[in-house]
């Protein structure tokens, strides 16, 4: 069997030195015509009007880094490619000086919408004490999946965030927070797919009256709950450390406010400024791990204020994620606190097209992001078959189409 794989990119510039006028020339590439190099741009003369001025004297944020995120259905769609070809690609993403250069990367803590399945590393209710803390499913996936990057670069820096905790410390003892039988329904009344993000609709087996909805706290808010939570991610942390992959940062939830119907959990900000500086914070500072504040996906100006202005968060908290709609918000954050460091955390995602358009979108979001202070920009996707599919049945695009 023939295997195809497709990265896509922006664009590529290779510019040309000699004597004479510079010259450079270009390389397009679309599905249809891939890699096509195209004429020599010829410089115009010195005395013309400029079209980009680079002020030297104006510095701004300091760039740490470009990177992707590691999901479970990256790793096994490129598995299904030779081994030389999927090396290729690894090479191509993470060694220094070669392609993308990818430094700082994003991981899920367990589950996420494009796990293969719901998991988490702790599925025992009750064990307030983590005693059955596992991160075995990971090594199937997850593990090897850094460990690849990691052989092409061994500093490559890793920060992580959950979708969900596990089921049991939610209220609904679920691992979704929006049922899929109401958003069948929904989507029903609706009668258009392009009102909804998702491809198809899998169930969830969530029932409607089990719902837990953006603007309350999903996550049961006892002290023995927000205890255990903080100890497994220092579980996190230790068992990562074991398997050769430190990861330097965490935030505490991915898209706090969206009640999803794969991963999800839905926090208010009190219920998260409590969890984060009185458990994580100082669970983390102990492990020597950054903690960050995010996945921020609204535009609202009071979600920054609210932690920042907590006297225990303020302590801990020394970065700040934006994605999706949260970008809104990002302007502000970055006049009203600039001693934090701010993270563009996930690349809007696409349909599944890869397109032209998508591509276009991204080298938007680009603009917005690093002309507003971001210092690390994060793709998503880094592979998926093609269709690129989730398990929860939502079409993303992705960096590698297998």
């Amino acid at each position: 069997m023939k295997t195809h794989f497709l990265l896509i990119l922006a664009f590529s510039c290779i510019c040309c030195s000699c004597k004479t006028a510079p010259q450079a020339e270009w390389v397009s590439t679309t599905f249809e015509s891939p890699w096509v190099t195209q004429p020599e741009v010829v410089a115009v003369s010195e005395t013309s009007e400029p079209d980009v001025v680079v002020d030297v004297t104006k510095t701004a944020q300091t760039i740490d880094g470009f990177g992707t995120c590691f999901n479970e259905l990256g790793w096994t769609s490129l598995s299904l490619l030779d081994e030389t070809v999927r090396e290729s690609i690894l090479k191509e993403m993470f060694a220094p000086g070669v392609g993308a250069n990818f430094t700082i990367c994003r991981m899920p803590v367990a589950a996420n919408d494009f796990a293969i399945d719901w998991y988490s590393y702790n599925e025992t209710e009750g064990d307030f004490e983590m005693k059955n803390f596992s991160i075995d499913h990971d090594r199937a996936t997850l593990i090897p999946f850094i460990q690849g990057a990691q052989r092409y670069n061994p500093n490559i820096k890793i920060w992580a965030s959950p979708w969900c905790p596990p089921s049991w410390m939610k209220w609904n003892k679920h691992y979704a927070s929006r049922s899929t039988t109401a958003l069948a329904k929904r989507l029903k009344k609706r009668q258009t797919g392009e009102e909804t993000f998702m491809f198809r609709v899998v169930d969830n087996e969530l029932p409607e009256d089990r719902q837990a909805f953006e603007g309350a706290d999903a996550f049961i808010q006892k002290y023995a709950y927000f205890k255990a939570y903080a100890l497994y991610f220092s579980k996190f942390i230790d068992a990562y450390r074991q398997e050769g992959i430190d990861i330097f940062g965490v935030m505490p939830q991915n898209e706090f406010n969206s009640d999803q119907p794969y991963p999800s959990c839905c926090w208010t900000l009190g219920g998260l400024a409590t969890f984060m500086g009185k458990y994580l914070g100082p669970a983390m500072a102990e492990k020597g791990v950054e903690m960050m504040y995010g996945t921020v996906e609204r535009p609202r100006e009071a979600m920054i204020d609210s932690i920042m202005q907590d006297p225990d968060c303020k302590r801990y908290v020394k970065a700040i994620g934006f994605q999706w709609a949260g970008k809104d918000a990002l302007p502000i954050a970055a006049r009203k606190y600039p001693h934090l460091k701010f993270l563009q955390t996930e690349q809007e995602c696409g349909n599944g097209k890869n397109d032209w358009n998508g591509a276009v979108h991204s080298w938007d979001l680009m603009k917005h992001y690093l002309s507003h202070g971001v210092s690390v920009y994060t793709y998503w996707n880094t592979s998926l078959k093609q269709g690129g599919i989730s398990r929860w049945g939502w079409a993303q695009n992705s960096l590698v189409v297998v």
